[in-house]
């Protein structure tokens, strides 16, 4: 029987390459998404990838969705925690709100969902966690003091809760993406894009596809000797 792969943030960009690289590879993928149905429905028609709308900052939403999904696919193997937004401002500019959306999101999130799949993976002695970071949480980056403190505490839980894991089998480990073709880095402006791969030592910004590889090899089988790591994938530009 597959193993049971959930994808937070599943339908579009780093998300939705993990979802499609992971079903290559053998797995029954389930995807979450926050907002854009639209979306979400021209995903799930193109993959066949079930996808599943719920509010990731809300924990009670987390434990009724997790347990809606293992009982329509199955129990849940591999948590890949992606969802993730950005509220940019320098501290000044940034309200206490944009400061907790993105806290709330992008590292409560973490929590939330780890909290509703880690019994079931204890009790089955076997589990994958992988937990998407950034190059920003490593790095810090002006105007981004809400992202950059969420990224970096998710490097933070993954040491924790893989330490809590390990003697389950449950690995618990963090990919820390630089920057990355998506919808997200286009919308910087094109004098700061060429500045940003100026400093990329190979010359290119990432494709969602570095992403997934490195998310399908840590959450393979083969993987169980690698936990409370951080997979930096940035083509060079910090070597941490």
């Amino acid at each position: 029987m597959a193993r049971v792969a959930l994808v937070t943030g599943g339908t579009r960009g780093i998300g939705a390459a993990i979802c499609k690289h992971l079903k290559d590879d053998g797995y029954s993928v389930v995807a979450n998404y926050a907002g854009n149905v639209e979306k979400a429905e021209a995903f799930s028609q193109e993959t066949g990838i079930p996808a599943y709308r719920f509010d990731v900052s809300d924990y009670d939403a987390c434990q009724e969705q997790v347990a809606a999904i293992e009982e329509a696919v199955g129990p849940v193997d591999v948590l890949v925690n992606n969802a993730g937004i950005t509220r940019d401002g320098t501290l000044m500019k940034m309200s206490h709100e944009r400061w907790q959306d993105v806290l709330d999101t992008n590292l409560g999130s973490c929590f939330n969902m780890a909290h509703a799949v880690f019994p079931g993976m204890k009790d089955r002695k076997f589990g994958r966690i992988i937990n998407i970071g950034s190059i920003n949480g490593q790095a810090g980056q002006y105007g981004q003091a809400n992202y950059a403190a969420a990224k970096s505490g998710i490097h933070g839980f993954t040491k924790a809760l893989a330490q809590e894991g390990a003697r389950y089998g449950i690995t618990v480990n963090a990919v820390a993406p630089g920057y990355v073709d998506t919808d997200m880095v286009a919308a910087v402006p094109e004098d700061v894009l060429a500045k940003i791969v100026a400093r990329i030592p190979v010359g290119r910004l990432g494709k969602a596809g570095d992403i997934a590889r490195g998310v399908a090899f840590l959450a393979a089988d083969t993987a169980d000797f690698i936990t409370g790591s951080t997979m930096s994938i940035n083509g060079g530009q910090h070597m941490y």
